[in-house]
C-alpha cells in the first residue's frame, strides 16, 4: 500500500490536482469558506471526479499540525510534486507576486530552510534551474517541514530567460550581492517582486545579476562577511514583507 501525506494550501493543493490528480485521495475543506476561490477550487475538484470532505476547521487545524492551509488540505500519495511553470502560479494570484529565486543553491539542507522561510514570510513561489543545484528530495523535504508542499517550487531550465520573462509580466526584479551600492533597507520592496539570491560563496552568476532589474546589499555591522543563504533569504523576505504590510 502506497504511504500518503497531507498537503495543503491553495497553491499545493491545486498545484497538484492539476498536475497530479491521480495522486489525490481525498480534498477536505472548512466547511465554512464559501468565497470565489474555494468554489473554484471545489469546480477543478468535481472536474477531476475528486472526493471532498467539507469540515470544521478545527479539524483542518489538526490535520495540518496548525499549519497555514488556507481551508484546505489534501491527502495525496507520497510521490515526487511535478515541476510547476511559473505561469500557473502567476494567473492564480490574486495580489501582487511576491518571489523568492535562487541561484545555484546546491546544498539540500538550505534549499529547505529556503522554502521554510519563504512559506514564513507568504512567498508565492520558488524558483531555481533545474541544472546545478539541489532539487526537491527527502532531505529538501524534511528540512522544509511541510514547506516543500506548501510553497510551489519552480524548477527552470533557463534562469536568466525566466528572469526576463518576470520582468515582461510587470515583476521587479531585485538581486542581492555584497558590492552592491544601495542598501536593502533603502530598496523599494512593495508592489509585484523576485528576490534573488546566489549561493554562499559564489553568490549571483554574472548573466543573473545583470539580468536583475537592480541589485541590493544586506548591511554587515559585525566581523564576519558573509550569509548562509536562507539567513539571508530569511533577512531579504522579512524586509519586503514589512515594507509590503506597511505599504
Amino acid at each position: 500500500m502506497s504511504d500518503t501525506r497531507i498537503i495543503f494550501g491553495f497553491h499545493a493543493v491545486l498545484s497538484r490536482i492539476r498536475q497530479n490528480p491521480q495522486g489525490v485521495q481525498e480534498i477536505c475543506v472548512d466547511k465554512e469558506r464559501v468565497d470565489a476561490r474555494m468554489k473554484d477550487l471545489l469546480t477543478l475538484a468535481k472536474e477531476k471526479d475528486l472526493r471532498v470532505m467539507q469540515l470544521e476547521r478545527a479539524r483542518l487545524d489538526g490535520m495540518a499540525a496548525n499549519g497555514r492551509h488556507q481551508g484546505v488540505l489534501a491527502r495525496v500519495v507520497d510521490t515526487p510534486i511535478p515541476y510547476l511553470d511559473i505561469h500557473d502560479v502567476l494567473e492564480s494570484l490574486d495580489e501582487p507576486p511576491f518571489l523568492l529565486v535562487l541561484d545555484g543553491v546546491e546544498d539540500p539542507h538550505n534549499l529547505g530552510a529556503c522554502l521554510r522561510v519563504a512559506d514564513a514570510m507568504g512567498v508565492h513561489a520558488v524558483i531555481a534551474p533545474k541544472d546545478r543545484a539541489a532539487g526537491l528530495n527527502a532531505t529538501v523535504r524534511k528540512v522544509a517541514c511541510g514547506a516543500a508542499e506548501s510553497v510551489p517550487f519552480i524548477a527552470v531550465t533557463n534562469l536568466a530567460r525566466t528572469l526576463r520573462e518576470l520582468k515582461d509580466a510587470g515583476v521587479w526584479v531585485v538581486g542581492a550581492v555584497a558590492e552592491a551600492e544601495t542598501d536593502l533597507f533603502d530598496a523599494k520592496l512593495t508592489g509585484p517582486i523576485a528576490l534573488v539570491l546566489g549561493a554562499e560563496g559564489t553568490g549571483l552568476r554574472r548573466l543573473t545579476a545583470e539580468t536583475c532589474d537592480a541589485l541590493v546589499r544586506i548591511p554587515m555591522f559585525g566581523a564576519v562577511e558573509s550569509l548562509n543563504v536562507s539567513v539571508a533569504s530569511g533577512i531579504c523576505l522579512y524586509e519586503a514583507r514589512r515594507q509590503r504590510n506597511i505599504s
